[in-house]
């Protein structure tokens, strides 16, 4: 998993703008995580449902307001693999995915992690944690 700025999946790759930052803000800009999931060649044909969340520090969902209330920041989708055609038996395949994000109001000066679950399981790697800078103070005026 990476953070970027922005990130789109075409012809079975990753193509990443503005990756591998860890500190953002303090206001909110649009942001993306790119994630690639090795599949095993046992788990081919096989439907897999994955999930991202968005978690405080604390581990927490991280949530907003919204004219329909708070709403937890999270992304579920599915995939499946298959083997390529001319690729020796065993080989995994990569699948790449990218998730977008517009603008979230973050708390300025805070600590989050993005937390992603395939088939319900937490996995290694599966997580991205990036800081939040603090809002700068106010100049006073003399």
């Amino acid at each position: 998993m990476l953070l970027a700025d922005s990130a789109q999946v075409a012809d079975g790759k990753l193509y990443i703008l503005g990756g591998g930052w860890s500190v953002t803000g303090p206001d909110p800009t649009p942001s993306a995580v790119a994630i690639k999931v090795g599949v095993d060649w046992h788990e081919f044909n096989s439907n897999h449902h994955w999930e991202l969340f968005l978690e405080d520090a604390d581990g927490r969902p991280v949530s907003f307001d919204t004219p329909d209330g708070p709403q937890v920041i999270e992304v579920r989708g599915d995939f499946s693999a298959s083997a390529p055609d001319g690729v020796p038996v065993g080989t995994p395949v990569d699948v790449p995915i990218a998730v977008n994000f517009g603008p979230i109001p973050l708390q300025p000066g805070s600590r989050f992690i993005w937390r992603m679950v395939i088939d319900g399981e937490s996995l290694e790697g599966g997580t991205v944690a990036f800081t939040t800078r603090p809002t700068p103070p106010i100049a006073e005026e003399s």
